[in-house]
């Protein structure tokens, strides 16, 4: 039970390691100026400048700029997520809950290559993060059927044996024999009907279980969802990258009548590599391998929409 406990435990902590994905200090602008403060002192309403590559301090929406966002941290979505500044500040400081996903941004999240203001609309100790976390850690570890009926049936059959072995070593007073006979008698009795098995294999089993399981990067909440897995038919994942690698990849090259693989491929290489979007850098380095003998020519004046 203890190992059981310690491996539950280990995985909680990497869930609750999430907490510490949130930056020290956010950049907040006051006025003309934009000040470094801790991000305790973040409030809400407050325009928060988010540089290129930083981590968001808070939750909140975007007011100006266009970025894309890696929020695998708190959605589990690998690829970056583009991100649009709202039409109506006003509007959506009224009515945050009709904000569109395009503009919701959360803390701990990483930005892309573009520079981005956010307001917030939540403190700082109260993100989407740290609910994730807070679930996590409250949910209590739940054991399976089996583990249950082991649990009730040695509360009463360990005492049980135990009482019984304990009377056996007195046998001598009411049967004529040595004390030795007694003693080995009640050792027999002991070691033969030994709760030992009974109580150890139900969670050894489940910690075994367990730990493979997250030693392949999945995190198991206890024997039941474990016990369950047995009878299962179908799964259904939500997510791309958790049967993927979660990187964008060239998979397939259809080109216009009259035109080359190689011709186009070129052209696309050397658009898409004035541009840090994450699929354009997919373009930029695997189109490489479509392009053959030919020379990728010189682009210039990109102009990005993103969408």
């Amino acid at each position: 039970h203890a190992l059981e406990n310690y491996a539950m435990g280990r995985a909680k902590r990497a869930i609750e390691a999430l907490a510490d994905l949130t930056p020290r200090t956010a950049h907040v602008r006051r006025g003309e100026e934009v000040v470094e403060v801790p991000v305790e002192e973040v409030e809400v309403g407050d325009t928060v400048v988010v540089r290129p590559n930083e981590r968001l301090p808070a939750d909140g929406f975007v007011v100006v700029g266009a970025t894309s966002i890696n929020q695998a941290p708190v959605t589990g979505e690998s690829m970056p997520v583009d991100k649009q500044p709202v039409s109506d500040a006003a509007a959506a400081r009224a009515r945050p809950a009709q904000i569109p996903s395009s503009s919701i941004v959360f803390a701990g999240t990483i930005n892309g290559a573009g520079a981005i203001e956010i307001e917030t609309t939540r403190k700082s100790t109260d993100p989407t993060l740290a609910k994730v976390v807070r679930m996590v850690s409250e949910a209590e570890t739940q054991k399976s059927p089996t583990q249950r009926f082991t649990d009730r049936f040695e509360r009463i059959f360990v005492p049980v044996v135990l009482g019984l072995a304990f009377i056996l070593l007195f046998a001598w007073v009411v049967v004529d024999e040595p004390f030795r006979d007694s003693f080995y008698r009640a050792m027999a009795v002991l070691v033969a009907a030994s709760p030992c098995a009974l109580a150890i294999a139900t969670p050894s089993a489940v910690l075994s279980g367990v730990a493979r399981a997250a030693r392949g990067g999945v995190l198991i909440k206890g024997g039941a969802p474990l016990e369950l897995l047995g009878s299962l038919d179908a799964i259904a994942f939500d997510k791309t990258g958790t049967l993927t690698k979660g990187e964008p990849r060239i998979h397939q090259v259809v080109t216009a009548p009259g035109v080359s693989r190689e011709d186009m491929m070129a052209v696309a290489v050397a658009v898409e590599s004035l541009s840090d979007h994450p699929l354009a850098q997919a373009i930029a380095r695997d189109g490489r391998d479509h392009i053959g003998e030919r020379q990728v020519p010189q682009a210039e004046s990109l102009k990005s929409l993103t969408g």
